[in-house]
Parts: structure tokens; sequence; C-alpha cells
């Protein structure tokens, strides 16, 4: 019997979310992290830094250096917020939005597949599962935080 870390170990394993890169788009090489960014800023209208971050539960310093490779990739512009100085909204360039729409395809395409080996009754209910465990996940006070040993 397999325990409940393996399954999620294996399940994170088969996603690719261990692997360097997740995917090569436009001859740019996409780490997991960065393509979550892209998915993120394109689905949040001129994001801060900040929204962002929190988002994706990191720590702004260590966001801040993806979010600089992505710029020098040219697939992210920082822009000043013209109400606040301080703050640096997020937007993808015309090819940072190719990248993100090539990766969303590339990701559902899989997803189309992987849920083909199932009937409607079986994905349903593997979706409703990970709604509810995602649901669950938002209200542990350990969620998207590391571990503390």
């Amino acid at each position: 019997m397999e325990s409940t870390r393996e399954l999620f170990q294996i399940m994170t394993r088969r996603f690719g979310l261990l692997n360097k890169n997740c995917c090569t788009v436009g001859g740019h090489d996409v780490t997991p992290v960065q393509s979550h960014i892209l998915f993120e800023v394109d689905r949040q209208h001129h994001p801060s830094i900040q929204q962002i971050a929190d988002t994706l539960g990191t720590d702004v310093t260590t966001f801040s250096r993806q979010i600089q490779s992505l710029i020098k990739m040219n697939l992210i512009k920082k822009t000043p917020d013209p109400t606040d100085r301080r703050v640096s909204t997020l937007s993808l360039t015309v090819e940072g939005k190719y990248v993100a729409t090539t990766i969303d395809h590339q990701m559902n395409a899989y997803l189309d597949e992987v849920f083909s080996f199932m009937t409607e009754f079986e994905k349903e209910t593997v979706l409703r599962s990970i709604k509810l465990m995602n649901e669950a996940m938002a209200k542990s006070d350990n969620c998207c935080k590391p571990m503390l040993g």
C-alpha cells in the first residue's frame, strides 16, 4: 500500500515539477517556477511583484531574482506604478504572452491526454477531489511555507 506522501511524490515527478526546465518555448528554457509566474502575471491584471509573490507563497527576495531572469529573457516587463512609484507592476511582453500561451496549451493538452484514460465520472471525481484538497490546504497554517525541521 502506497503512503499518502508517496502518492504526492509520484504525482510531483510525473508533472515534471522536479525538472530543471518544465518546457522550452521559442528558444527559452522555462523553469517550473517561471512558468507559474508567467501564468499568474497573465491571469492577474498588472499585478505588483508583491501580489505575485503572495499568490505563489514565496518570499519577495527569492522571487525578485526570478523576475529579473524573466525580464532578461524579455518575457516580463516591470513598470513603476503611476500612483506609487515604490511599487512596480508586472506585465507580459509580446514574447512573454506567446510563451505563456504556448505553455498553457501544452499543459492543457497533457491534462486532456491524462484525463482521456478516465471516464467522465472519474475525471469529475478527481477534479472535485483536487478542489477539496486545495480548499483544505488553504486553511492549513503550514500552507505554502517551507517545512521547519
